[in-house]
C-alpha cells in the first residue's frame, strides 16, 4: 500500500485501493504499456489520482470544484507527479464537455453517483469514456451500513426510515441524497455493458470500531485492516457495508 494511504485514512480506502492497483497491473499487461491513461471522475483533491500517477500512470480528474482541483494541483506537485495528473472543472453528467470519448484505460467513479440527478447516466458516461476491455472502479454508499449506524446511536426510527426510503435516506437532516444497495450498484453496471468482475464491501468494520481503540492497542490498526481485507468479498458483509466497490470490464 502506499505510504499516502496510511494509516488512519487506511482504513477507509486500503479494500479500494488494493483493488484498484491489481486491476491497474492487469491492464498494464493486457494492453502491453506501462503508463496507461486513467480518468477519475470526482476526484477532488486526488486521493487516488495522486497514488495512481505515483504508479507512472497518467491521470485526468474531472470535478466540479474549482478549490478541489487547486488543491489537487499542489498535492500532485508535492508528491512529484504533476507532469500526469491534468485537472479538469466538469461534472460527470457534461463529461464529453471536457473530455473525450473512448480514451480511457480505467475510469474511476468514487463517491459521485450518491449526488448525481441521474446515477444511470452518470454510470453511461463513465463507461463510454473507456476503450474496450477498460476497467470501470465504482464506489459509493451503501444503505446497510447506513441502516446499522442509526440503529446502533439509538436512531432507531431513523433507521427503519432509511429502509423504506427509495433514496435510502434516514431523513431531512440526512447529508448524503442517495444510497445504493449491491444489488443497485450491479444493475446500474450491466446495464451499461460492463461484465461485473467483483463486488466489495467497503468499511464493514471501520466506522463501527472506537477510534480511541484503533490508536491506543498495539496492533488493532493493522489488525483491522486485516479483518477488512478479509470481509471484502464475502456477500454476506455487502449489506452492512458503509461503501460499496464494484470493478468491472467494458465489454469489448
Amino acid at each position: 500500500m502506499s505510504d499516502q494511504l496510511r494509516p488512519r485514512a487506511s482504513l477507509r480506502t486500503a479494500v479500494v485501493w488494493e483493488v484498484l492497483k491489481d486491476a491497474l497491473d492487469r491492464q498494464v499487461k493486457a494492453t502491453g504499456r506501462d503508463a496507461l491513461d486513467v480518468l477519475d471522475t470526482g476526484g477532488g483533491t486526488g486521493n487516488f489520482a495522486v497514488p495512481v500517477a505515483r504508479l507512472g500512470h497518467r491521470v485526468t480528474v474531472v470535478d466540479p470544484s474549482p478549490n478541489a482541483l487547486f488543491a489537487l494541483e499542489r498535492r500532485a506537485a508535492e508528491a512529484g507527479v504533476d507532469d500526469r495528473v491534468n485537472g479538469v472543472q466538469g461534472d460527470i453528467l457534461a463529461l464529453f464537455d471536457v473530455v473525450g470519448r473512448g480514451g480511457y484505460d480505467a475510469v474511476l467513479c468514487h463517491g459521485v453517483l450518491e449526488y448525481v440527478d441521474d446515477p444511470a447516466a452518470g454510470v453511461r458516461h463513465a463507461v463510454e469514456a473507456l476503450r474496450p476491455s477498460g476497467a470501470l472502479s465504482l464506489l459509493a454508499a451503501g444503505l446497510g451500513g447506513a441502516v446499522l449506524a442509526r440503529a446502533l446511536a439509538g436512531h432507531f426510527t431513523e433507521a427503519r426510515h432509511a429502509l423504506s426510503d427509495p433514496a435510502g435516506r434516514w431523513g431531512e437532516g440526512d447529508p448524503v441524497p442517495r444510497r445504493y444497495t449491491a444489488e443497485q450498484l450491479t444493475g446500474l453496471v450491466e446495464d451499461a455493458d460492463v461484465e461485473v468482475g467483483a463486488v466489495h464491501g467497503v468499511r464493514v468494520f471501520a466506522d463501527l470500531v472506537p477510534g480511541g481503540l484503533v490508536d491506543t492497542e498495539p496492533g488493532a490498526m493493522e489488525a483491522l485492516l486485516k479483518l477488512e481485507a478479509a470481509a471484502a468479498e464475502l456477500p454476506a458483509f455487502h449489506s452492512v457495508a458503509t461503501q460499496l466497490h464494484v470493478l468491472g470490464t467494458r465489454r469489448a
